[in-house]
């Protein structure tokens, strides 16, 4: 009874469903037209087309402020902050089982 104990107790252990996996995604500012998203399969977006949609106002921070949409167009992807460099943030997610 004791062997079948420890034997379930380390089949579960070793299972590895038990931990959280992320995939991560990085916002590189490059201006307002060459800004761009690398995605973790490697795939460059350019974000020049979603952040000249938007007029940034009068006496606002180009970079502040078009970072600002980048990320909240990723975080409508499920994304959440996880980082950040000079010109770079990093967001992530949680992958599908």
């Amino acid at each position: 009874m004791f062997a079948c104990a420890i034997t379930v107790f380390k089949s579960r252990a070793a299972e590895g469903t038990t931990f959280q996996k992320y995939e991560y995604v990085t916002i590189r500012w490059g201006g307002k037209d060459n800004t761009h998203l690398i995605r973790s399969n490697g795939k460059v977006e350019m974000l020049g087309p979603l952040l000249n949609r938007v007029a940034r106002p009068d006496r606002t921070d180009d970079r502040a402020f078009y970072m600002n949409i980048a990320m909240n167009s990723v975080a409508r992807e499920g994304y959440e902050f996880a980082g950040m460099t000079s010109d770079e943030i990093i967001m992530k997610r949680a992958t599908q089982p």
